[in-house]
């Protein structure tokens, strides 16, 4: 049984009607509707006065999962959840946590489709970790995203048909990322803003990546542990 997969990354604030409206056309041809983070419009460090739009967008596109970009993130926890305010989705980061070890968002995100069990997880940059000095003024802490997967992928592995990394780490960490976790079948990254026009495949891993501010749209197939298919210019 194959798939049908869309992918977004790196938005930048640029899901605007026209997009909105070739996505949610797009969306309804297809099985699952994953992002790879920096899709809201202010950076690092700015505070939201009101809810980014993106998230009622990708409320209305169906979005089945994403993963946090460093857009998405803070060091002051009542501004973190100011920039994530309106999402509805699964919004992941296995490799976040708070100074005393629990975890703000979930990890990992489970789905049965069309008979396909599907297991996702989901990575980001780290921004701030153990070693920085700037962790005396942060709330969160950042993990090592590759020992995070591997322990993911231990975990999710037995159990699934399907599984997605979602990352936001950059492309030349996806590529050490499916070199040391070969199990994962699917990296959908971003951080980077790499145009792979087709998927790119290291081992038995697939890695996607579609540019950054809305130019692409990944639409691909997965069907007997091949993928197929590319980016198309979004508008």
């Amino acid at each position: 049984m194959g798939l049908a997969i869309l992918h977004t990354n790196d938005l930048h604030g640029k899901l605007d009607a026209v997009r909105l409206e070739a996505l949610v056309k797009a969306r309804r041809t297809t099985d699952l509707f994953f992002d790879s983070g920096d899709c809201v419009r202010l950076g690092n460090l700015a505070v939201p006065v009101h809810p980014d739009p993106v998230w009622g967008r990708l409320h209305e596109a169906d979005c089945t999962a994403s993963v946090i970009g460093n857009r998405e993130t803070h060091l002051i926890e009542s501004a973190f959840w100011a920039k994530l305010a309106g999402s509805r989705h699964p919004v992941l980061a296995a490799n976040l946590r708070r100074k005393d070890g629990s975890r703000p968002l979930p990890g990992t995100f489970e789905q049965e489709v069309g008979g396909v069990r599907v297991g996702v997880f989901g990575v980001s940059v780290p921004m701030v970790t153990e070693r920085m000095a700037a962790k005396a003024a942060s709330a969160f802490l950042w993990d090592d995203p590759f020992e995070t997967a591997r322990a993911l992928v231990e975990d999710l592995r037995p159990r699934v048909d399907l599984l997605v990394g979602l990352t936001h780490i950059g492309h030349t960490k996806d590529l050490t990322l499916a070199e040391r976790c070969p199990e994962i079948d699917l990296i959908l990254g971003g951080h980077s803003h790499t145009v792979l026009e087709t998927p790119l495949l290291v081992g038995r891993t697939f890695i996607c990546q579609g540019g950054s501010h809305g130019r692409f749209l990944g639409r691909y197939e997965w069907s007997a542990g091949v993928l197929t298919g590319g980016l198309h210019p979004w508008v």
